[in-house]
Protein backbone atom coordinates (compact mmCIF):
# COMPACT_ATOMS: atom_id res chain seq x y z
CA UNK A 1 0.00 0.00 0.00
CA UNK A 2 1.09 3.72 -0.88
CA UNK A 3 1.81 6.15 1.50
CA UNK A 4 0.28 9.94 1.32
CA UNK A 5 4.04 10.94 1.11
CA UNK A 6 4.40 8.54 -2.02
CA UNK A 7 1.45 9.87 -4.10
CA UNK A 8 1.48 12.84 -6.40
CA UNK A 9 -1.42 14.46 -4.89
CA UNK A 10 1.28 14.91 -1.77
CA UNK A 11 2.83 17.93 -3.05
CA UNK A 12 -0.51 19.87 -2.22
CA UNK A 13 -0.20 19.63 1.16
CA UNK A 14 -1.27 22.55 3.18
CA UNK A 15 -0.79 21.20 7.16
CA UNK A 16 0.87 17.99 8.86
CA UNK A 17 0.12 17.30 12.05
CA UNK A 18 1.90 13.91 14.15
CA UNK A 19 -0.22 12.78 17.22
CA UNK A 20 1.11 9.74 19.63
CA UNK A 21 -1.07 7.70 17.74
CA UNK A 22 -0.79 8.49 13.87
CA UNK A 23 -0.20 11.23 11.59
CA UNK A 24 -2.78 13.65 9.55
CA UNK A 25 -2.46 15.54 5.94
CA UNK A 26 -4.51 18.15 5.55
CA UNK A 27 -5.30 19.05 1.99
CA UNK A 28 -7.83 21.47 0.93
CA UNK A 29 -10.94 19.94 2.69
CA UNK A 30 -9.61 16.51 2.56
CA UNK A 31 -8.12 14.85 5.43
CA UNK A 32 -5.84 11.33 5.37
CA UNK A 33 -4.75 9.33 8.35
CA UNK A 34 -1.99 7.29 8.73
CA UNK A 35 -2.55 5.85 12.41
CA UNK A 36 0.41 4.17 13.76
CA UNK A 37 0.73 0.14 13.80
CA UNK A 38 -1.54 -1.32 17.41
CA UNK A 39 -3.18 1.88 18.31
CA UNK A 40 -6.81 1.97 20.09
CA UNK A 41 -8.40 4.55 18.61
CA UNK A 42 -10.48 6.38 20.67
CA UNK A 43 -12.86 9.32 20.85
CA UNK A 44 -10.00 12.04 22.89
CA UNK A 45 -7.92 11.00 20.06
CA UNK A 46 -10.08 11.80 17.28
CA UNK A 47 -10.62 14.95 19.00
CA UNK A 48 -7.40 15.87 18.52
CA UNK A 49 -7.80 15.42 14.75
CA UNK A 50 -10.78 16.78 14.54
CA UNK A 51 -9.64 20.31 16.19
CA UNK A 52 -6.85 20.67 14.17
CA UNK A 53 -9.10 20.01 11.18
CA UNK A 54 -11.09 23.08 12.55
CA UNK A 55 -8.16 24.70 13.45
CA UNK A 56 -7.13 24.86 9.67
CA UNK A 57 -10.40 24.54 8.23
CA UNK A 58 -13.02 26.51 10.11
CA UNK A 59 -16.03 25.03 11.19
CA UNK A 60 -18.35 25.19 8.01
CA UNK A 61 -15.65 23.57 5.46
CA UNK A 62 -17.05 20.42 4.23
CA UNK A 63 -14.24 17.82 4.53
CA UNK A 64 -13.62 14.30 2.99
CA UNK A 65 -11.55 12.29 5.64
CA UNK A 66 -9.40 9.23 4.30
CA UNK A 67 -8.66 6.54 6.65
CA UNK A 68 -5.74 4.74 4.59
CA UNK A 69 -5.04 1.45 6.74
CA UNK A 70 -1.22 0.88 6.68
CA UNK A 71 -1.57 -0.79 9.81
CA UNK A 72 -3.45 -3.00 11.83
CA UNK A 73 -4.82 -0.92 14.65
CA UNK A 74 -8.37 -0.99 16.25
CA UNK A 75 -10.87 1.37 17.10
CA UNK A 76 -12.83 1.24 20.32
CA UNK A 77 -16.15 -0.24 19.53
CA UNK A 78 -18.19 1.80 22.23
CA UNK A 79 -16.73 5.08 20.72
CA UNK A 80 -18.30 4.38 17.67
CA UNK A 81 -21.31 6.60 18.57
CA UNK A 82 -19.52 9.68 19.61
CA UNK A 83 -17.74 9.53 16.41
CA UNK A 84 -21.24 9.43 14.97
CA UNK A 85 -22.67 12.19 17.00
CA UNK A 86 -19.26 14.56 16.56
CA UNK A 87 -18.98 13.78 12.44
CA UNK A 88 -20.66 17.13 11.68
CA UNK A 89 -18.17 18.47 9.48
CA UNK A 90 -17.35 14.93 7.90
CA UNK A 91 -19.08 15.23 4.46
CA UNK A 92 -17.62 11.74 3.20
CA UNK A 93 -15.87 8.83 4.60
CA UNK A 94 -13.25 6.62 2.40
CA UNK A 95 -11.20 3.70 4.28
CA UNK A 96 -8.15 2.46 1.69
CA UNK A 97 -7.03 -0.94 2.77
CA UNK A 98 -6.24 -4.07 1.76
CA UNK A 99 -6.35 -6.34 4.77
CA UNK A 100 -9.04 -8.43 6.12
CA UNK A 101 -9.01 -6.41 9.37
CA UNK A 102 -9.07 -3.18 7.06
CA UNK A 103 -12.38 -4.46 5.67
CA UNK A 104 -13.58 -6.57 8.20
CA UNK A 105 -14.51 -2.97 10.48
CA UNK A 106 -16.15 -1.44 7.66
CA UNK A 107 -19.11 -3.25 8.65
CA UNK A 108 -19.59 -1.20 12.08
CA UNK A 109 -18.39 1.53 10.06
CA UNK A 110 -21.16 1.40 7.68
CA UNK A 111 -23.64 1.48 10.32
CA UNK A 112 -22.93 4.94 11.49
CA UNK A 113 -21.83 6.33 8.17
CA UNK A 114 -24.32 4.58 5.53
CA UNK A 115 -24.29 6.03 2.03
CA UNK A 116 -21.02 8.17 2.65
CA UNK A 117 -19.16 5.67 3.33
CA UNK A 118 -16.65 3.98 0.27
CA UNK A 119 -14.05 1.46 0.53
CA UNK A 120 -10.80 1.48 -1.48
CA UNK A 121 -8.10 -0.79 -2.28
CA UNK A 122 -6.19 1.96 -3.83
CA UNK A 123 -5.04 5.49 -1.83
CA UNK A 124 -4.99 7.12 -5.00
CA UNK A 125 -8.35 6.12 -6.31
CA UNK A 126 -9.98 7.02 -3.07
CA UNK A 127 -8.52 10.93 -3.21
CA UNK A 128 -9.69 11.07 -6.60
CA UNK A 129 -13.55 10.49 -5.45
CA UNK A 130 -12.90 12.37 -2.44
CA UNK A 131 -12.22 15.54 -4.15
CA UNK A 132 -15.06 14.79 -6.80
CA UNK A 133 -16.86 14.46 -3.93
CA UNK A 134 -16.35 17.76 -2.69
CA UNK A 135 -16.62 19.21 -6.30
CA UNK A 136 -19.42 18.29 -6.39
CA UNK A 137 -20.79 19.18 -2.99
CA UNK A 138 -19.15 22.59 -3.77
CA UNK A 139 -21.56 23.36 -6.71
CA UNK A 140 -24.33 22.31 -5.13
CA UNK A 141 -23.92 24.40 -2.50
CA UNK A 142 -23.71 27.76 -5.35
CA UNK A 143 -26.58 26.43 -7.36
CA UNK A 144 -28.51 26.56 -4.06
CA UNK A 145 -27.28 30.21 -3.32
CA UNK A 146 -28.50 31.26 -6.76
Amino acid sequence: MKLVKDIPYFKKIREVREFEFGVFYYFDGLVISEMKEGVVFDWSMAKKAVDAAKEIFGEETPIAYISNRIHSYTVVPTEWLKFYKNRHQLSYYSVVGSTQGSFASIVLEKMFFKESLRQFTDLETAVAWSLDQIKNHTKKGINQDI
